[in-house]
């Protein structure tokens, strides 16, 4: 019988321990959380220097081999990886590597390298520069634009520039709120060896982007021992008319011919970047009017939203991925072996800009819809009493009161489902604004 291999999740939580323990191979794993989850999710205050030194101290306290260190978040988890592995001597990319894609200018930078007909024109800016704008302009940027910073986590601190009063608004809260992620992001850049031109765009620089947009997808993937391999493309569609997504589908209904075109642009800047034995995902949008396909940004992980739909339609959550590179193993990925031909993630919005929740569907609610619509899981995110604007990574207009994942045989059948399922889920609301 082989040997039980430890596997070190950063922040893992139950739902995510009860996805790992149905991966193929499960039952020669045990599981094992570094760091609490609440350290790492729905929070601003990331002490990365002190979240590294806790879980050096576990992983050196443990007796018995350290097999894998993992995670599936974006920052600040997915910075600390490379740093934790390379210490224990575990699987995963180079810092540097990955630093190449979370680093939004240095990412630009790279892309623009090895494919540049698919990347918006860009520049760095500092936004305690008080002449920021004009060297905006200097770059050839002008309205409209879109301002992120060099390290953000989800939307955060995202705005879309339209005029001067505009970019002053976004420099005023940027200002004010960028040293929550930019501190924390410059403890990682002391780890790495950094070009001098990169060095100089720290944490607390800002990038200024063309805007872009069209059809937006997700190719899920992974690099192991050099073979860059596409598994995967989810699209991100959007309510009617405004920006928050409704819901995520897989597989994607794009022509072939484009999901092949991304297929090869993700096998080229990945090996480009020299990102290797780790899970990516890569953003793009499908310009069907200019005929042209943007790269939007590289995420260093599998997406956890995405999880379930993998496992209706191929059979297994993609944190299989994760776990099998993290052992040093090809992933054990199939393919169209699951219970649907298609499954998708439902955002059950409203479209207020606040109000107070004063019901919830309740348990037997629940459960009855569960059993009318098989194979179906909701995950409320609200609870009565709450605020609304309350709830973190929230769009300004609009706020998620579950997430609904469904499996069908066609788009057209999980709409109409989703539709049925959605007159069911009764929620109410008092102090209703906007």
């Amino acid at each position: 019988m082989d040997e039980v291999k430890n596997i070190f999740v950063v922040g893992l939580n139950d739902f995510n321990r009860q996805r790992l323990e149905t991966l193929h191979g499960a039952r020669g794993y045990r599981f094992h959380g570094v760091i609490a989850p609440e350290a790492v999710y729905d929070t601003e205050e990331f002490d990365i220097a002190a979240m590294l030194a806790e879980a050096t101290a576990q992983l050196e306290a443990f007796d018995e081999p350290v097999d894998a260190v993992v995670g599936y978040m974006d920052f600040p988890v997915s910075t600390m990886l490379p740093i934790l592995c390379e210490r224990f001597g575990t699987r995963s990319t180079s810092l540097t590597s990955l630093l190449k894609c979370e680093h939004k200018y240095w990412s630009r930078r790279v892309q623009r390298e090895a494919i540049p007909d698919h990347i918006p024109g860009f520049t760095a800016f500092d936004p305690f520069d008080d002449e920021a704008m004009t060297r905006i302009s200097e770059a050839g940027l002008y309205f409209p634009f879109f301002v992120k910073p060099i390290k953000s986590s989800g939307s955060r601190l995202g705005f879309r520039i339209d005029t001067p009063e505009d970019f002053y608004h976004a420099i005023e809260q940027l200002r004010e709120s960028i040293g929550s992620i930019a501190d924390p992001f410059n403890t990682v850049l002391e780890h790495a060896r950094l070009p001098p031109e990169i060095a100089a765009v720290d944490g607390h620089f800002c990038m200024a982007e063309e805007i872009i947009g069209g059809w937006q997808c997700t190719v899920e993937g992974y690099v192991f021992e050099g073979e860059v391999v596409s598994y995967g493309i989810v699209d991100s569609l959007r309510y009617p008319q405004v920006l928050s997504f409704f819901h995520y589908r897989y597989p994607s209904g794009l022509p072939e011919d484009i999901q092949a075109t991304m297929v090869e642009l993700t096998d080229t800047i990945m090996t480009h970047i020299g990102y290797d034995n780790a899970a990516f995902n890569v953003e793009y949008f499908w310009d069907e009017v200019q005929g042209r396909i943007w790269l939007l940004e590289i995420n260093t992980r599998i997406s956890q939203s995405h999880c379930d739909l993998f496992e209706k339609v191929d059979g297994v959550s993609n944190q299989q991925v994760t776990i099998d590179l993290g052992l040093g193993r090809r992933p054990d990925m199939p393919h169209r072996e699951g219970d649907f031909p298609m499954a998708a993630k439902f955002f059950h919005r409203v479209f207020f800009t606040d109000a107070v929740v004063t019901r919830v569907p309740t348990e037997q609610e629940i459960e009855e819809l569960l059993a009318d619509f098989p194979g179906c899981q909701i995950a409320l995110q609200v609870e009565a009493g709450q605020r609304l604007s309350s709830l973190p990574e929230q769009d300004a207009y609009s706020f998620a009161l579950a997430h609904v994942y469904l499996g069908a045989a066609s788009a057209e059948q999980l709409l109409a489902d989703y539709d049925r399922l959605a007159a069911r889920l009764v929620f109410e609301f008092d102090n209703i604004q906007g």
